[in-house]
């Protein structure tokens, strides 16, 4: 067993000796000049205020602006200062920054003056990233004891109240990652960063040590960036020991040690504090219990080639932001309740775009049609049995003997995808088609995109932060996909699949992957949404992803929340899930009604058809109504003539709520509105409220 100090800061800034610091406005902004750097203050609007902090005497990288659509200089900027104390506003009203001069710390109060967020500790390390200059950043804020937080994006750890837990943010398939939390005390904190986020890390870890197989292993059909594979899964036990100086809540954080987790299985002393079983899962999992003093015996379950550790945070009073890889302290607060917060956060970092109607239709997938001739007959049968379907889903694998994602039908099965299309549409029905970010380079777009040196290096994902690999993808996806009249995009994979910026070169290889770790996909639904717009400005596009980061509903996008298992735990954890997402100012989520991973004997296992209807009939409330199943056939008639009939009826009700619905829609556009809302939008002062974990309006 080995115990590691996690993020040590060993050349911490200090920003003490302030006593002579320098204060002024520059480019619309409050700079502080402190011993070791300057503190930059900026009013972003009345109701939201940017800091930033970057230390003197380092060359950093200068990163593209991925987050803010609206211009620093377009709002005011006051300031006053007596004695030590800087006031940063926007107009002298609204919300407020203090600064104290000769500490660094800030106090933000609202626009009646009262105290809202209190800074803690920040801290600054100097280091490398690859051969460019890079920052370690931590900036901790002070946190009332009956205080609940909500956001982050969307965990398969199950909280909703997220206050003291740990988090991991990276974006891998089934966890979406998004910087930014809500209080129920009247503010928000959206962390600018494009890399690794670490919520609350943990104090120290644990490295487990493997101990034998447990002669347990499991074969599995899985999704792949190959496709469809069969996996023969086996199960090693890990062990080790934890110690606490104090009793109390600890927050443990469970890291496999892989891209990607098979199984979460952690014990601490014999009693489970994670479990979770998923054909795929993200790398860390977590959870809040409580521990005596003294040292504490940890087992996992884990699979071959896991090398897992256990972090270890008494829960405080205290909550933090750290990034390993950064070019500066950056973040901002908002003031307000919840619509309000994410009514300020849509007006600086893009407001979202009109849905078109029928997107709000049941939507109906599955994995996948094989033919042309199989989707049509599906579609008219469908229609046929009263089943009203607004849109109908290709899955992957329509390129057949091209490749992977070549742009090009195979006319084997699909001859004539514009008469597919026709079709579709004679019925009322509209037709969305799965595409990817990654392209076989054998095909003839493969072969096009790496003579021209633009795949990320090592692996068959274009490099969208090479603006002309952006628009070489779009042109190919112009020019082969558009003409055959598809109405709706699924960019999936888009994290992308496996952590692929880490330790990778992107913008033509210009930059470490490091600095944009979780903003791929944001720069895939950026090239695809504008490219609609542009190609199509007769249209409100629609696309689905399965992921996004800060900023990504000004694309329109309706993330899906990746290839979960159908238990009931599951469906519990996918609704924590959304409403953590919404929390981050997200209009736009749904799942795969159903689970994505099925049982094999679904179409006659009564349990299974009882689960999967709870899911659909969750899914009528959700923004979008989408079933989908992996190996699966998941046309209603495949099912008993119970689940038949409860099925009708519950696209009958989507269908009936729809002018609610879309009175719903087009306030989110419109007026900043979210349909998917966590309590702590409509209760922040109601304690009982805000520990519901499933429930929203």
């Amino acid at each position: 067993m080995k115990k590691v100090c996690y993020l040590l800061l060993s050349a911490v800034l200090s920003l003490s000796a302030c006593q002579k610091a320098t204060v002024k406005i520059q480019d619309y902004k409050v700079t502080i000049g402190m011993s070791d750097g300057t503190l930059y203050v900026t009013p972003m609007a009345d109701d939201a205020i940017r800091v930033q902090y970057i230390p003197d005497g380092i060359q950093l990288p200068e990163l593209e602006n991925l987050i803010y659509t609206q211009k620093q200089d377009e709002h005011a900027c006051n300031f006053n200062q007596t004695g030590s104390k800087v006031t940063v506003s926007a107009h002298g009203n609204g919300l407020r920054a203090v600064v104290n001069t000769r500490t660094g710390k800030i106090i933000f109060k609202d626009a009646k003056g009262k105290v809202i967020l209190k800074e803690d500790v920040r801290s600054i390390e100097a280091g490398k990233t690859g051969d460019f200059n890079s920052l370690a950043v931590s900036q901790s804020f002070k946190t009332a004891p009956d205080e609940f937080l909500f956001g982050t994006g969307q965990f398969q750890d199950g909280y909703l109240n997220i206050r003291g837990l740990t988090r991991r943010l990276t974006q891998v398939n089934t966890q979406i990652s998004i910087p930014m939390i809500i209080s129920n005390k009247g503010y928000g904190i959206l962390w600018n960063n494009y890399g690794l986020t670490e919520f609350n890390p943990s104090d120290y870890v644990v490295e487990l040590e493997q101990g034998g197989s447990d002669g347990t292993s499991v074969t599995v059909n899985a999704t792949g960036t190959a496709g469809n594979v069969r996996e023969r899964r086996f199960f090693n036990d890990f062990s080790g020991e934890i110690e606490v100086k104090e009793s109390g809540d600890y927050s443990i954080l469970l890291d496999v040690g892989q891209s990607m987790a098979r199984k979460h299985l952690l014990t601490i002393d014999g009693d489970t504090i994670i479990n979770a079983n998923n054909t795929w899962l993200p790398p860390t999992s977590s959870a809040i219990t409580h521990l005596d003093k003294g040292t504490h015996k940890v087992f996992v379950s884990g699979s071959r080639g896991d090398k897992p550790s256990v972090g270890v945070r008494k829960v405080t009073d205290v909550t933090t932001f750290s990034s390993p890889v950064a070019v500066a302290l950056d973040y901002t607060v908002f003031a307000g309740n919840a619509d309000e917060i994410v009514s300020s956060y849509r007006n600086l970092t893009g407001k979202v775009p009109a849905m078109p109607d029928w997107a709000f239709g049941y939507i109906h997938c599955r994995e996948r049609y094989d033919s042309q001739k199989e989707l049509l007959e599906n579609a008219h049968r469908l229609k046929d049995e009263g089943y009203h379907t607004s849109v109908i889903v290709q899955d992957w694998q329509w390129w057949g003997k091209y490749g992977w994602n070549a742009m090009q039908f195979d006319e084997g099965k699909y001859p004539d995808p514009k008469a597919m299309t026709d079709e579709l549409h004679a019925m009322d029905m509209k037709l969305m088609l799965s595409v990817w970010s990654k392209i076989d380079k054998n095909s003839e777009v493969g072969r096009q995109m790496n003579a021209a040196g633009y795949y990320i290096k090592g692996t068959d994902w274009i490099d969208f932060f090479n603006p002309d690999a952006a628009a070489a993808y779009w042109k190919n996806f112009s020019e082969r996909l558009l003409p055959t009249g598809i109405d709706a995009w699924w960019q999936d994979a888009t994290e992308p699949e496996n952590d692929d910026l880490k330790g990778r070169m992107v913008a033509g290889g210009k930059i470490p992957g490091e600095f944009y770790r979780n903003a791929y996909p944001n720069m895939v639904n950026h090239t695809v949404y504008n490219g609609l717009i542009k190609d199509q400005p007769d249209r409100d596009p629609m696309i689905l992803t399965r992921s996004g980061c800060t900023g990504i509903q000004r694309y329109g996008a309706v993330i899906r929340s990746g290839d979960v298992g159908n238990d009931w735990e599951t469906l519990r954890r996918q609704i924590a899930g959304g409403l953590n997402l919404m929390a981050t100012g997200q209009p736009w989520w749904t799942y795969d009604a159903g689970g994505f991973f099925r049982p094999n004997n679904q179409y006659t296992d009564v349990a299974y058809q009882e689960r999967m209807m709870r899911w659909i009939q969750t899914a009528v409330f959700l923004p979008f109504m989408r079933v989908h199943g992996y190996m699966s056939r998941t046309e209603p008639w495949n099912y008993s003539e119970e689940t038949q009939a409860n099925f009708h009826k519950q696209i009958e009700l989507r269908d009936r709520l729809q002018p609610y619905i879309l009175d719903c829609a087009k306030k989110v556009s419109e007026e900043n509105y979210t349909m998917m809302r966590p309590l702590v939008f409509d209760f922040p002062g109601d304690n009982e409220a805000m520990k519901q974990q499933t429930e929203f309006m």
